[in-house]
């Protein structure tokens, strides 16, 4: 009987793996761009044509290789980055499989041209499908090109699913993005058929390379993350609330330097926004986690665009805690000021080094590890921490701050950089809302008895709304009892304040409760929902003149909150306008 199994010819085993690593042009570019960076590249130039599909050329100023190197470089599973099973567990290079260029050049005609420090003249390589056709000198600096030409000629299959050129085009642009954000100091350039697409010098810090991109405008809504929990670390920027929109945003995680997707995290920072922000408002993210050897798996997919983390729980509990403390400082609050200062992002530039990365010890590839480290380490937390952050606010027995009520909608005060205009309502709902949580964890809070019980007609709707919520509704105060047909009755209601209307907040709560409003969908279960609407329906309202009194309890009790610059509908409770943009308005000089 003949035989059914048989070992398949390299080519076609190349080909096959190309399938796994190079999906689309961008996959070729990001394979050969970060083996760039491995190679200690501080600058980095990339040209496509015709989005990648007929020519991609990456050329990089890092250590380059040799022939010998060169050539083994070209063959499956060989490798510079690891030696020995044990190196898996802390992996602190971009790649480390040795499938990328085989892959690559199995699917393409493919060039590669490298010269390392010490060598007289380089060397180019010349493959075509999977198979080397020449090797010769050639002159050049040190330092390594590779040009990939007529990507899946071999493979009309794969050539048809690629998507048009300006679709490839932006896939390219986004994939250098993000490492050019997790190596701010590396130069680099993207030039798509005539156009220059990214020139991006050396940045000081990840602040200055999101200048680079996108703009002082993006850059200054933007603030410091930084905490650390077990052994894990998340540093990186995220946006001011009152500066996120709807729509498209720019969403950036890192781990261990290295770009990775993970929904689940994204998901987590978003519910350290919660109360912040309106619903479908998805604000700028640029996370960076630092995790400690053997507690997370960069080799679970064949791009490594995901990562697998030995303990989920506590890296969502890290990042949606980091961003909720972030959101709790003065610097979180909306600005007049044209431009707010945020901390720098300090970034460890890699250094130049003499010794080509497929001589590496294990114990030098450890030393190494300094290129891939996010921020310095031993440096001033106060730096980049939202902690070192002070407040305007006074201090704990500091005399009171001077008040003023501005159209009896608005309080001014005085603080010590600048001006403070909190809105009145939106601040006394910030107040109640936490009030009411923490109540409501403690067990509920007590209503007022009242001497002639409230008789109130409801809709069927809010009729079995009520009958449904009703525990929820004692526990915050409102006492309530059927009456028959479509009339409660209502024994005993909060006291926020003295000009609380108790039977028009209880009609409208019950109102926004049955019609679902934006509000209520955005809470994230039914305690929520009833502190949220009791909050915006019960609060102090626009228009209501304040004694001196009660002004300044309305100010202490707002900064005693947990989140005190933003209401539970995510608009801002508090405008700054600092004394250096009040000098420059007027005029006083920088």
């Amino acid at each position: 009987m003949p035989r059914r199994i048989h070992i398949l010819p390299d080519v076609v085993a190349n080909q096959i793996a190309a399938g796994e690593v190079v999906e689309r042009p961008a996959s070729v570019v990001k394979e050969l761009v970060e083996n760039a960076l491995d190679a200690r590249a501080t600058r980095v130039e990339v040209w496509v044509e015709r989005g990648g599909k007929r020519r991609i050329r990456v050329a990089d100023d890092g250590v380059g290789m040799n022939r010998e190197d060169a050539l083994l470089s070209l063959d499956r599973h060989a490798t510079s980055k690891i030696g020995d099973a044990s190196d898996l567990r802390a992996i602190r290079t971009f790649g480390f499989r040795g499938e990328a260029l085989p892959s690559i050049a199995a699917v393409s005609r493919l060039t590669l041209e490298t010269k390392e420090a010490g060598e007289d003249v380089g060397t180019r390589v010349r493959v075509e499908g999977g198979t080397i056709t020449a090797v010769e000198d050639c002159p050049r600096r040190g330092g390594t090109t590779v040009e990939v030409q007529n990507l899946f000629y071999n493979a009309p299959a794969r050539a048809k699913f690629l998507k048009s050129v300006s679709a490839e085009v932006r896939q390219i642009s986004e994939t250098l993005t993000a490492l050019a954000l997790v190596n701010p100091g590396v130069i680099f350039t993207l030039h798509s058929d005539q156009r220059v697409l990214l020139d991006a010098p050396a940045a000081g810090d990840v602040a200055g390379r999101v200048r680079q991109i996108w703009g002082p405008e993006a850059a200054d809504t933007l603030l410091p993350v930084a905490a650390a929990l077990d052994g894990f670390e998340v540093r990186g920027l995220v946006q001011r609330p009152d500066a996120a929109r709807p729509g498209h945003r720019r969403a950036h995680l890192f781990v261990n330097g290295r770009p990775f997707r993970a929904p689940r995290l994204l998901q987590a920072a978003e519910r350290g926004y919660r109360t912040t922000i309106p619903e479908g408002v998805r604000p700028w993210l640029f996370l960076y986690l630092r995790a400690p050897a053997g507690s997370v798996d960069v080799n679970v997919h064949p791009a490594k665009a995901e990562v697998r983390f030995r303990d989920w729980g506590l890296v969502e509990r890290l990042v949606e805690d980091a961003v909720r403390r972030t959101l709790s400082h003065e610097a979180s609050s909306a600005t007049f000021d044209v431009q707010l200062s945020a901390p720098p992002l300090e970034i460890r530039e890699p250094r130049p080094t003499d010794s080509p990365p497929s001589r590496r010890t294990p114990a030098e590839m450890e030393a190494s590890a300094a290129q891939m480290a996010l921020f310095v380490p031993g440096g001033d937390a106060g730096e980049g921490d939202p902690e070192a952050v002070e407040a305007n606010v006074p201090a704990e027995g500091a005399p009171p701050v001077r008040l003023w009520q501005v159209l009896d909608t608005y309080i001014l005060a005085e603080s010590r950089d600048g001006i403070l205009i909190v809105d009145q309502h939106s601040a006394h709902e910030r107040v109640l809302f936490e009030r009411l949580m923490r109540a409501f964890e403690a067990g509920g809070q007590e209503g007022q008895r009242l001497l002639f019980p409230l008789t109130i007609r409801l809709t069927p709707a809010e009729l079995a709304v009520v009958e449904d919520l009703r525990g929820l509704l004692g526990r915050a105060g409102f006492e309530v009892e059927p009456f028959g047909g479509d009339t409660v009755i209502v024994h005993s209601v909060p006291n926020p304040h003295r000009y609380f209307e108790p039977e028009r907040a209880f009609r409208e709560m019950v109102a926004e409760l049955t019609e679902g409003s934006e509000l209520v969908r955005s809470a994230g279960n039914q305690h929520e929902r009833i502190a949220m609407t009791f909050a915006c329906k019960g609060a102090i309202k626009a228009g209501q003149k304040l004694s001196e009194a009660e002004m300044q309890e309305l100010f202490d009790q707002l900064f005693a909150t947990e989140l005190p610059h933003h209401d539970v509908h995510g608009r801002p409770t508090v405008v700054r306008l600092s004394a250096r943009e009040l000098a420059r308005r007027f005029g006083r000089g920088s």
